[in-house]
């Protein structure tokens, strides 16, 4: 029994010492992210919508696709306060195809998971960055080349969602808006550290190495995989992707997996569901599997 007793207490020390080193590289990057992403929401968020409804008017035609996915990643709404937004859109006549892309946009990235992507090195947060902009436009272009005199979003069952942010002091919305970050992302933040102090114990490095940076095209495929069901909180995964990428994980990999996880998320995926009914909900499951496979394979032969 003591010794039982012993290896329980060693296996806990290897964790903690897992857990804090990650913890302490990690943990401001998560506190600016909530404050950045605070910030953009209390301060920032109806003039972004604003800006993207006025571009109705603007007549910008295929262009238009460009700072529509731009504003997706800069809005820092989840899916289901996005798709209400969309809706308002289109009834004032934003084109539908500069929707896809406004909404792809947002499902893979806003200014919170930025600063803590940064936390995975320049590297990775421009590859981030670029993949995520590039989908936004890739979707809106797909939209606009398909369905074109087609209607591809049905909204009808979608309204503008209460705007939570409505307390008269500007400091008190903010440290509102900042604590609701906290207890969202708080849970999902320290399980993330938790799975990867796991990981590190218990997994080999060449393991790891094998899995995701092995056979580059297996490992794309395998992240973009694993992302599907891993995937719950974009603070989450910061700690996961950084251990794996310490132990061989291909940026390629890294990519694939920051695509389909959110992408894939079960919240999004519940809101874009009625947003698309079904034959266009798996066209767009159809389009990020793809998407990020390929876009996996280009960076680890290319970059």
């Amino acid at each position: 029994m003591s010794d039982l007793l012993g290896v329980v207490q060693r296996e806990f020390v290897y964790l903690r010492y897992y857990f804090e080193i990650q913890f302490r590289q990690i943990f401001w990057y998560w506190v600016l992210g909530m404050a950045i992403g605070s910030l953009v929401s209390v301060f920032a968020k109806k003039p972004i919508h604003a800006l993207f409804g006025k571009m109705a008017s603007a007549r910008r035609g295929l262009w238009g696709i460009v700072p529509a996915a731009l504003l997706g990643i800069a809005s820092p709404l989840c899916m289901y306060g996005t798709v209400p937004i969309a809706a308002s859109f289109r009834r004032q006549g934003v084109p539908q195809d500069w929707l896809a892309a406004f909404m792809m946009a947002s499902v893979l990235l806003n200014p919170q998971l930025i600063v803590y992507s940064a936390a995975l090195g320049a590297n990775v947060l421009c590859v981030r960055l670029i993949s995520c902009f590039v989908c936004g436009c890739g979707a809106g272009l797909l939209v606009r080349l398909f369905c074109r005199e087609k209607e591809f979003f049905n909204f009808g069952g979608f309204e503008p969602r209460a705007d939570r942010d409505t307390h008269p002091r500007p400091l008190v919305r903010y440290l509102f808006s900042f604590w609701r970050n906290v207890k969202i992302t708080g849970p999902y933040f320290l399980l993330g550290l938790f799975l990867s102090a796991l990981f590190q114990r218990y997994v080999p490095p060449e393991t790891m190495t094998a899995l995701f940076g092995g056979n580059k095209a297996w490992g794309v495929l395998m992240a973009a995989t694993v992302g599907v069901p891993l995937y719950a909180c974009g603070g989450g995964t910061i700690p996961l992707l950084q251990a794996w990428l310490s132990d061989g994980m291909s940026l390629g990999s890294a990519a694939a997996f920051m695509i389909t996880g959110p992408a894939t998320k079960i919240t999004n995926l519940g809101a874009l569901k009625i947003a698309m009914g079904w034959k266009r909900f798996l066209a767009y499951l159809a389009f990020v599997m793809v998407y990020s496979f390929a876009l996996g394979v280009l960076i680890d032969r290319f970059v």
